[in-house]
């Protein structure tokens, strides 16, 4: 079997599909892995390194035309889903309920497509789960470009002229990607709040060293996926007046809340912004599906009323190498999890519960449970 890895195309996507590392496991189980010219370059990545790990370097058009399997990160470019070779497998994020227009082109192209934004919640699906291990470094890198855009240092430190006092920091959302910005905001020494509202996870925040702000919202809980469900209008409002006085308080608010599938719910207001000390940052991560704070803008440092507001988008891309690293082991996972070791091939088992999770488009249609509904209405 053909394994494809085309170079990313996007102007700022520095991340890559799959390492030397995990090419050499794939190519020791008897795949043929072809990879585009400098390919790994954006993570420092050479083509020498990826021959010596067993791979062949080819043009882009004969990859695609030839390959069984094409892995990527970013979704295909619509201009080049013909050239995909029909009945190959094609992995990378989708964005499936957003891009109906490139999904109904897969399928004509008979495709069989798989979403990684679309891994189940699974133990067994925890190794292929890459929106978790992405989220977890952009965490990290909200709370560092927080740091360096604030005005004050986020420790607690004694000098000669007196003692200064820490940074308060307020995350608001505890999933992956918040309770790694609770726990690199707590190690640089900031004085940390935390809100979700699922209180199930009030535990692991404290255990980050952080407090949990609670609000009584009434019933309220999680997806079967372990995502936070959608609140009504009248517990988004309960949950920002108690927001609204942390937010007051804070010298950083970084919000994470994101409804997968769905557009971000907006938490912060102008009104509740204007509430914060001029000179304090607030970090969007949610602004790629929509954004969490009203006046964000997509790749954009915003100010309003002194408050700074980033919306950068692709916050794991600022680390590429350890974020390839950890996309290209999800993506080698789910390959290996399905190889047939004598047939030398990955087997689209389509009764597998991970497979029903995130294959979107099979033998020429839209084929996920999840999906259909919406691209047949």
């Amino acid at each position: 079997m053909m394994i494809g890895i085309p170079r990313e195309t996007g102007k700022k996507e520095r991340r890559v599909p799959l390492i030397p590392e995990t090419v050499k496991k794939l190519a020791d189980l008897g795949a043929e892995v072809v990879v585009e010219k400098d390919m790994g370059a954006g993570s420092d990545y050479t083509d020498d390194q990826y021959v010596q790990a067993g791979a062949k370097v080819v043009g882009r058009d004969e990859l695609l035309a030839s390959c069984d399997l094409v892995l990527r990160l970013e979704k295909p470019p619509a201009k080049e889903v013909d050239k995909l070779k029909e009945g190959a497998v094609h992995i990378s994020y989708l964005d499936p309920f957003n891009e109906k227009e490139l999904v109904r082109s897969i399928a004509e192209r008979r495709v069989h497509a798989i979403s990684m934004e679309m891994i189940p919640r699974t133990t067994r699906a925890q190794k292929m789960d890459s929106l978790s291990s992405q989220a977890s470094l952009a965490g990290y890198v909200a709370v560092l470009l927080a740091a360096e855009r604030l005005d004050r240092i986020f420790p607690m430190m004694v000098t000669p002229a007196g003692t200064l006092s820490p940074a308060r920091v307020f995350i608001i959302g505890a999933g992956v990607a918040g309770l790694q910005a609770i726990a690199t905001a707590h190690r640089l020494g900031a004085r940390v709040e935390a809100f979700d509202t699922r209180p199930v996870v009030e535990e692991q925040v404290q255990s980050l060293g952080a407090k949990f702000v609670k609000v009584d919202l009434g019933e309220t809980g999680e997806t079967k996926d372990g995502y936070a469900k959608e609140l009504t209008e009248e517990q988004l409002r309960k949950q920002q007046e108690v927001m609204a006085k942390h937010c007051a308080a804070s010298d950083v608010v970084i919000t994470t809340a994101q409804v997968f599938g769905r557009k971000a719910p907006r938490i912060l207001t102008k009104e509740m912004i204007a509430s914060m000390r001029p000179g304090s940052v607030v970090i969007d991560m949610a602004i790629e599906s929509g954004g969490n704070v009203e006046g964000s803008k997509l790749d954009e440092e915003v100010e309003i009323g002194g408050v700074r507001i980033i919306g950068f988008p692709n916050l794991a891309g600022r680390v590429p190498v350890h974020a390839s690293q950890m996309y290209s082991s999800n993506v080698g996972n789910l390959i290996m999890e399905f190889w047939d070791k004598e047939k030398k091939m990955f087997v689209l088992d389509t009764e597998d519960e991970i497979i029903k999770g995130c294959l979107v488009t099979h033998d020429g249609r839209v084929w996920n449970e999840r999906l259909k509904e919406m691209y047949n209405s």
